[in-house]
């Protein structure tokens, strides 16, 4: 099983924001610095992680994006499920059909293999995935330096 890039980024992203400390509210810009990726892809991200209800973003001074509790508590194999869509392995239907779909026992092989996959990261949280080592190098990390303005 091979995860699309948004969702490796979505994923990446929600662990950054899982360590920041407390009171810290990075902006989409920030992640997508540390990161070394464009600034649209985590965007489009951020924004649908805000729509599972695991990101929040506050505009203004001052705000920025944080982890919600239920973020932090949720479950790496739903948030992939969510974020992957509800696609199989193989596409047995299309622009030209496969003469097998009917009877094939290759389809439902790759849909147990799958679901193999996510049921391994049910038990994960986006907590377990900062744990030691990984949170303090995702602490370290810097991307390239953000213009702010000054303060008025």
């Amino acid at each position: 099983m091979r995860l699309t890039k948004f969702t490796d980024l979505a994923l990446r992203s929600l662990m950054r924001l899982a360590v920041s400390k407390d009171g810290e509210a990075l902006t989409t810009r920030e992640v997508a610095e540390v990161m070394d990726v464009p600034y649209t892809h985590v965007a489009k991200a951020i924004s649908r992680l805000q729509h599972l209800g695991v990101v929040e973003a506050r505009r203004g001074r001052g705000g920025g994006l944080s982890l919600t509790g239920a973020g932090r508590q949720a479950s790496v194999g739903r948030l992939v499920r969510e974020l992957e869509g509800d696609g199989e392995v193989v596409a047995c239907e299309g622009d030209t059909p496969c003469p097998l779909r009917g009877a094939c026992h290759l389809r439902r092989a790759l849909r147990d293999a799958q679901e193999a996959f996510y049921a391994t990261l049910d038990p994960l949280t986006v907590t377990d995935l900062v744990a030691s080592p990984t949170g303090p190098v995702l602490i370290g990390l810097v991307g390239r330096p953000v213009e702010r303005p000054a303060p008025e």
